[in-house]
C-alpha cells in the first residue's frame, strides 16, 4: 500500500477503499508524457509557503504531472475543506474516508498564502463534502471573499464539486461570491459514469454549469474531461455539444493517467495529433478557449488561459 506525506506533515494510508479492487497493470508512458522531476528553487519556495500555511494542494494530492512546472512559477491550486473526500471515483488519487470538521481559519490562511505568493490568478478546488448540509458551498464562498479582501488584484477561479442533492441556495451562494471563473469538470462521457464516477450524475453536473450562466451570464464557465478511459470520439464530440448547450466557455481535454494499480486502467494513450484534432473540433463548436493536450489539466496555465478568455470574449463582442 502506498503512503503519502500530506501537507500537514503526517503519514496516512492511501486508498484503503480501493484495496478490494483487482489490480490493473501500470502501462509505460510514451515519450510525450514524460515530465522533468520537480526541484527548482521556485518549486521549493512555493512548497515552503504552502506547508508554512498548513494548506493542502490538489497538485500533491492528485499527483499532478505538472507540479514541477507550476510550482516553479509560483502557481499552486489550493484544495480546501481537507484532504479526505466522501466519494471514491475510480480515476482519482485523493483519499476517500470520513472528513474532519471544516476549519474556520482556512479562508484567511488561503488568502494570506495567495497574497504572499503574489498570484495574478488563483485556482481553488476542494474534495467532495457530501457530509455537509450545503456540500461546503458557504466555505467556498468565504474563501473567495477572503482572497478578494487580501489580494484584490488577483482573479479567482474555482473548481467545485457537483453539490449533488444539496439545496439550490447552496449553489447560488457560490455563484454569488462572484468568482471570475466557475469550473466544474464532467470528467468523462456519460456511458462511463457508472464505472468511473459512480457517485456523480452527468446531467446534474451539466445542469450545474447551466445554472451559473442563468444566474450570472458574465461569469466565465469552464469544464473538462479526461480521455484514454475507453470513450469513443463521437462520445467526446457529444460532450462538447452538451457543454456548449449549457453555455460553457472553456473546455479542457487531457490524458487520463492511472495513479495506482487499484485505479481504473488506461484504455490507451491518446496521441498528440488526436488532441489537436479535438482542439480544432471544439473551436469550431464555439468555445471561447480550448486546451487539449496529453498534459492538459484544469488548472494548468490557468492564469494565461484566463487572459485568453477575456481577449476571446472581447473579440466576440466586437464582432457581434
Amino acid at each position: 500500500m502506498a503512503v503519502v506525506i500530506d501537507t500537514l506533515g503526517g503519514k496516512r494510508p492511501r486508498h484503503p477503499e480501493k484495496q478490494s479492487r483487482p489490480d490493473s497493470p501500470i502501462q509505460r508512458k510514451p515519450e510525450w508524457l514524460r515530465v522533468r522531476a520537480p526541484g527548482s528553487p521556485g518549486y521549493n519556495a512555493t512548497r515552503d509557503i504552502v506547508k508554512g500555511a498548513g494548506l493542502v494542494t490538489v497538485c500533491e494530492e492528485a499527483a499532478c504531472p505538472n507540479i514541477g512546472e507550476c510550482w516553479s512559477k509560483s502557481h499552486a491550486t489550493m484544495m480546501i475543506m481537507g484532504e479526505i473526500c466522501t466519494r471514491a471515483c475510480a480515476f482519482c488519487n485523493v483519499a476517500t474516508g470520513k472528513p474532519a470538521a471544516l476549519d474556520p481559519t482556512e479562508p484567511a490562511r488561503v488568502a494570506d498564502a495567495v497574497a504572499k505568493m503574489g498570484l495574478r490568478h488563483v485556482v481553488i478546488t476542494s474534495v467532495d463534502r457530501d457530509d455537509l448540509a450545503d456540500g461546503g458551498a458557504a466555505h467556498f464562498a468565504a474563501v473567495v471573499r477572503a482572497i478578494r479582501e487580501a489580494s484584490p488584484g488577483t482573479t479567482v477561479e474555482i473548481l467545485t464539486p457537483d453539490f449533488l442533492r444539496k439545496p439550490l441556495e447552496a449553489v447560488h451562494a457560490v455563484i454569488d461570491a462572484r468568482p471570475d471563473v466557475f469550473n466544474h469538470n464532467l470528467e468523462t462521457v456519460p456511458r462511463l459514469y457508472l464505472s468511473i464516477r459512480p457517485g456523480a450524475r452527468y446531467y446534474h453536473s451539466l445542469r450545474l454549469l447551466e445554472r451559473v450562466k442563468e444566474r450570472d451570464p458574465e461569469q466565465f464557465t469552464k469544464s473538462g474531461i479526461m480521455v484514454g478511459l475507453g470513450e469513443a470520439k463521437e462520445e467526446v464530440m457529444q460532450v462538447m455539444d452538451d457543454m456548449r448547450s449549457a453555455g460553457v466557455d472553456f473546455i479542457t481535454i487531457g490524458q487520463y493517467l492511472q495513479p495506482t494499480r487499484k485505479h481504473a486502467p488506461i484504455d490507451r494513450f491518446v496521441h498528440p495529433d488526436e488532441f489537436r484534432a479535438y482542439e480544432e473540433i471544439a473551436r469550431a463548436k464555439g468555445f471561447l478557449v480550448v486546451s487539449a493536450s496529453p498534459l492538459t489539466r484544469s488548472s494548468h496555465h490557468a492564469d494565461e488561459d484566463f487572459a485568453r478568455l477575456q481577449a476571446a470574449r472581447r473579440a466576440r463582442e466586437a464582432a457581434a
